[in-house]
Order: structure tokens, then sequence, then C-alpha cells
């Protein structure tokens, strides 16, 4: 569900990273990539109701399905610790209370669900900590987002008056990634 370009940038940013989620899992590629990046005693929290996920006719991920896919890239890794929240992402977020170093946004991908995504967790995010955004890039910016993630990068981000305390560092395909500064 992401390119080898996308891949390759989701592994670079859990490489080092402790205490990782994933919003929006799917079939569980991308949360394959970072089982294998992330060190193995890292904490990788996969949040994804499992419900409605049809994408097209005949496609579905399924919770069962999902879970043997990354537990088998987990266990030819040697972890990362794998939490499952079945769970819509503003119930997951329900009484969090733990730092993380990466939040990986790619479930609803409407602008309301997108940004209450961002609003919930990017608090979470250490200094030096990243958000990454998927679908998030409109054509004008090289790649073939949709238009609720790229409406809010380019309002949090674009904008006249930028997100304080968070830098733009980088952009793949149709992947935007934020820093949280110091």
């Amino acid at each position: 569900m992401h390119t080898e370009a996308e891949s390759a940038l989701l592994g670079e940013l859990a490489r080092g990273r402790k205490a990782l989620v994933e919003i929006g899992v799917y079939e569980g590629s991308s949360a394959i990539v970072l089982a294998r990046a992330a060190p193995p005693e890292a904490t990788l929290h996969l949040i994804d109701p499992f419900t409605n996920t049809a994408l097209r006719p005949g496609q579905r991920g399924t919770a069962h399905a999902t879970r043997r896919v990354v537990g088998r890239a987990v266990a030819a890794h040697g972890g990362p610790k794998v939490e499952w929240h079945v769970e819509l992402s503003e119930q997951a977020a329900t009484g969090w209370s733990q730092p993380l170093d990466m939040v990986f946004i790619d479930g609803d991908h409407s602008q309301e669900a997108c940004r209450l995504d961002w609003e919930l967790w990017s608090p979470w995010v250490r200094p030096g900590g990243v958000v990454a955004l998927h679908d998030a890039r409109d054509g004008k910016a090289g790649g073939w987002g949709l238009p609720g993630p790229t409406a809010v990068v380019d309002d949090l981000f674009r904008g006249a008056d930028p997100t304080l305390g968070w830098r733009l560092v980088g952009e793949v395909d149709t992947v935007v990634v934020v820093e949280r500064q110091g």
C-alpha cells in the first residue's frame, strides 16, 4: 500500500526509535517495514479497528491475517514488542500517557479524521521524534495523495503560520514527515 521509496523512508524513520505508533494497519505492509527496522527492544503500537476496510471490491484486511503476517516479521527480526489496539485511533488515544518517538498516520483519510489523529497523537511525540503522514502530497508537490491528509499538511505546515514546535523534514512520494523541535 506504499511505494518502495515510502517503504525505505519508513524503515529509515523507525531505526533507533523505541516507541512507535502506526494508525491504520490494514494488511500490515507498513507495519512489517516498521517491525523490521525498529530495534528489538522497541514497542510498536498498531492501531486499526479492522472494520469496513475494503478499499476496493474483493480486498479486505483482517485482524487475524494481519497479525499473522506482522508476527512472522517480528519473529524473524527478534522484536519489537507489538501491542495491538483493535479500535479506532481516538479510542486508543483515550488515557494514553506514553511518550512516543514516531507516529505514522495512515488511518481514515478524511480531513477531519486525519486532523483528529494529528491532534490526539502529536502531543505525545518527544523532541526529535517524528510524525509521518501518508497520502499527504498532492500532484503539485510531486505526489498523488488524497485531499484529506494533503489539506491537513497544507494547513499545518505549508501555511503562512506553520505549526510551532514542528518542522517539515522530508517528503517522499505521498509521505510527509515532520519533526518535533526541542
